[in-house]
């Protein structure tokens, strides 16, 4: 049982870069405050930022929330976490956040005791615990093999609260940690200090989209107090609420189950919890509890290379077209595939490259599970994606799909007609690489720190020039 209760933390945007609000900000920070921390990746970008190793916002935008938020912690003399550091939190990620974080703190000169962690993961350990049956599927995930861990362009653990609460016990102002559980920036500290593991838990949960748990997104910032019996939530900014609907809901965001949420450390389990409304704006969470399970693990995701793409982007609105498109489609595939096995010969079989169609307007979102398939649009938009194994090769198969998707016949037509008109000129648009994620998996680590790697930095802006 903790001996200092509550706790107040402030999330103050949902991932750094997506722009915090600094009156909301500073509002907040106007009652004590404990610590900020701040999610700054996910994999709801696509593999791409993981397997090239690019983050999924501008540099520029980094840097002023990141600014926001140091400079707030020094001026409140508390510690601030930034985990999943640029979006995918590899090491290439954290390395290029924490030179940001460099230029910050000489440019304001502020002193900054910085906890690095890595969670990038060596490609010969992996090979080890798979030997030892320690790397587990998820459903419906398939076993992996030593070629899929090579094959990865990257790979990363991600961590709970055990590798930050190393850092902050051992006296960082800021820890900049690579992949990293959500709600475990969030929890760490309260763990830490003893407060119940559930709320401490559900607490980061509800806080770390920042204010997508209140009843309308807008711009403001989220305050949260855990003490030993409930938690409180509040958001800082004009025209927000919560309500326990909205935080209830929360629940459902990026879970499969709705009250049972999975930790490296154990499950958060939300059955009786109860959301009380306490006036306008603050909702009161109690009945949280959080399991400890026998097996540690580790949630690992990897990004291999698929191929690299070329698009083209088009519509169609001919009524005799859209009434029998799906075949229309088939069609003007097996066309190309002739096309294609006639002009680059033995360069380009059918099992080497792949081609595409996505048809805005005609069940591209629902697919299969679309209900709404009586009522025909008057316009398609129509996405061909070619993927093959060098971008050359998806240029030319692109290029060659152009004129049947142009011209292609129907018995509804008597002479030559265009039905398909392309949005850019040149049609085709070069994508690069692509990536997918090929990794399911957890890890069974023999101690919460085996994975990853904590280094400190002490930077002090205020003797440079």
């Amino acid at each position: 049982m903790s001996n200092n209760c509550p706790i107040r933390f402030i999330a103050p945007v949902g991932s750094v870069g997506g722009g915090i609000n600094a009156a909301a900000l500073d509002e907040a920070l106007a009652q004590p405050t404990d610590f900020i921390a701040c999610d700054a990746g996910t994999t709801d970008a696509g593999p791409f930022s993981l397997g090239m190793g690019i983050p999924a916002f501008p540099r520029e935008a980094v840097k002023r929330d990141l600014s926001l938020m140091l400079r707030a912690g020094r001026k409140a003399n508390i510690p601030v976490i930034v985990g999943s550091a640029g979006t995918a939190g590899g090491d290439v990620h954290v390395d290029s956040v924490l030179e940001i974080v460099r230029e910050i703190v000489a440019e304001h000169k502020l002193k900054l005791r910085t906890a690095v962690i890595y969670a990038e993961q060596d490609k010969a350990y992996l090979k080890r615990l798979l030997h030892q049956n320690r790397i587990l599927p998820l459903d419906p995930a398939l076993p992996i093999s030593n070629s899929i861990i090579d094959g990865s362009s990257r790979i990363v653990g991600m961590m709970g609260v055990e590798p930050l609460q190393q850092a902050i016990g051992d006296g960082a102002d800021f820890v900049l940690a690579g992949r990293c559980s959500d709600s475990a920036l969030f929890a760490a500290i309260p763990v830490m200090r003893g407060f119940p593991p559930g709320l401490a838990w559900h607490a980061g949960k509800v806080s770390e989209c920042g204010t997508l748990v209140c009843e309308t997104l807008g711009k403001g910032v989220i305050s949260t107090t855990v003490s030993c019996e409930q938690i409180a939530i509040r958001p800082y900014g004009n025209g927000l609420r919560c309500t326990p609907q909205s935080v209830a809901a929360h629940g459902l965001y990026e879970n499969a189950d709705p009250f049972l949420h999975r930790e490296c450390s154990g499950t958060l389990d939300l059955r009786n919890a109860t959301f009380e409304a306490v006036d306008d704006v603050t909702v009161r969470i109690r009945g949280t509890e959080f399991f400890s399970e026998p097996a540690y693990t580790v949630k690992l995701e990897g990004a291999e290379l698929a191929g690299y793409q070329s698009i083209i982007v088009g519509g169609i609105r001919d009524p005799y077209v859209i009434r029998q498109l799906d075949s229309w489609l088939a069609s003007v595939r097996n066309y190309i595939d002739d096309v294609v096995s006639r002009v680059l010969d033995d360069k380009a079989d059918k099992n080497s490259y792949n081609l595409v169609f996505h048809t805005y307007g005609i069940n591209a979102v629902m697919g299969k599970l679309e209900p709404e398939v009586k009522n025909l649009p008057h316009e398609v938009g129509i996405v061909l994606e070619a993927t093959a194994p060098t971008q050359d090769m998806a240029h030319k198969l692109a290029e060659l799909s152009r004129q049947p998707l142009l011209h292609y016949p129907i018995k509804e037509w008597a002479g030559s007609i265009t039905a398909f008109a392309c949005l850019h000129n040149p049609a085709v648009i070069d994508r690069g690489p692509v990536y997918r994620f090929n990794l399911n998996h957890v890890a069974l680590p023999s101690t919460p720190l085996e994975m990853f790697r904590i280094h400190f930095e002490d930077l002090d802006g205020s003797t440079q020039s």
